[in-house]
């Protein structure tokens, strides 16, 4: 199963830093920075770290929904609105602070410890779980074949080595596009790295390397806000409307057209469409995301623990047929408790002593495995 995130930074979405060079929100190479919102502290940018904590909130509530939301086109509704967007949220922001990302040794090095350690270790992580929690004793471990969420870390690596690569391009979003439409075609690549979805959410993340500061001040602008209202009602009408017709599969970006048992041309075209709508609802998200601090901004910098670990709680509702057992789940007062239920656990997740505590495989110093520079 898929789902998720969402994210990776030393939390799921890392600025990417010059060597020597403080803290700081220093994007494409230049001294440029995002607006710094009023009442921003330190060096972090309170209005991303409120973006990627409601972010993870919403990919956490998504995938305790899905066992619990069958019967309910309402509850299947939502589940399809919110994964409309969050992934791709999740993706252009990254996009953005990968910009300076130019391949030298100390980016590369972070590259290892924020990304291939914690991949490595959740892969193995979520496979053992299985084994015990399912009783599923030979299960391989594999980490060619990532794991339910642990494949937006493998696939933010292979993006952000490829950065120098669209940045040097003309026009990376059409290519970006290009290559995401003929991922669409290709059937069996989500099998390795997954492939996938490595191509299907390539542009987001294409988008973001593309975006600048004054982007993110426009979209904050009151009548962008407004504006935004009536297209998330309107989004949500529509996701009730096609909530029994529209198979979800074409929202995980992990498989491909033909092996949906679609014609050829169906690829394409729900690419570049779930492409517009996720842009439209990513933009309506971003603008009602509070620039100044709030009580959960500094939660944003934890945000690859809660997503990391929020995992073993929803596969645990399928391993051990919670749902099943209690049936009364997925009535409107049980979907009602597991979405508080979510939302409070993976807020628990990304507080700073999980943050501290995990720091061993989620942001390692390892200098003793790379040359001084």
């Amino acid at each position: 199963m898929f789902h998720a995130p969402h994210g990776n930074q030393r939390a799921p979405l890392p600025p990417v830093r010059e060597s020597g060079a403080p803290a700081t929100n220093r994007t494409a190479g230049t001294e440029e920075r995002p607006a710094r919102p009023a009442g921003a502290g330190g060096g972090r940018e309170a209005y991303f770290d409120n973006a990627k904590y409601l972010a993870i909130v919403l990919v956490a509530v998504a995938h305790a929904w899905e066992p619990v939301m069958e019967g309910s086109r309402a509850a299947r509704a939502l589940y399809m609105f919110v994964y409309a967007f969050h992934m791709p949220a999740f993706i252009l922001i990254s996009g953005y602070f990968s910009r300076s990302f130019t391949g030298r040794p100390h980016q590369i090095q972070r590259l290892v410890t924020g990304i291939v350690v914690p991949y490595v270790v959740f892969e193995v992580a979520y496979t053992l779980f299985r084994r015990w929690a399912a009783d599923e004793p030979t299960l391989p471990v594999s980490l060619t074949n990532p794991f339910y969420l642990t494949w937006f870390l493998i696939a933010l690596f292979v993006w952000r080595l490829t950065t120098p690569l669209w940045n040097s391009l003309r026009h990376p979003l059409p290519v970006a596009l290009v290559i995401a439409c003929l991922g669409s075609l290709t059937p069996g690549i989500s099998d390795d790295l997954d492939l996938q979805r490595i191509f299907q959410f390539l542009p987001f993340f294409v988008l973001g390397l593309c975006l600048r500061p004054e982007h993110f001040r426009w979209v904050r602008r009151r009548a962008v806000r407004l504006a935004a209202l009536p297209l998330v009602a309107g989004a949500l009408v529509f996701a009730y409307w096609v909530a029994p017709r529209l198979r979800m599969s074409w929202f995980y970006r992990s498989t491909s057209a033909p092996e949906l048992g679609s014609p050829w041309w169906a690829g394409p075209l729900m690419t570049l469409s779930l492409f517009a709508c996720a842009l439209l609802l990513t933009a309506a998200f971003l603008a009602w995301v509070p620039v100044r601090r709030t009580w959960f901004t500094v939660l944003g910098a934890g945000t690859i623990c809660g997503y990391l670990l929020h995992g073993f709680l929803v596969k645990s509702l399928d391993y051990w047929r919670v749902v099943r057992l209690h049936p009364w789940l997925t009535e409107p007062g049980g979907l009602v408790l597991t979405t508080l239920t979510a939302a409070t656990a993976v807020t628990l997740l990304c507080t700073p002593p999980v943050r501290r505590a995990l720091r061993c495989v989620t942001e390692p110093r390892m200098d003793w495995a790379f040359r001084k520079q």
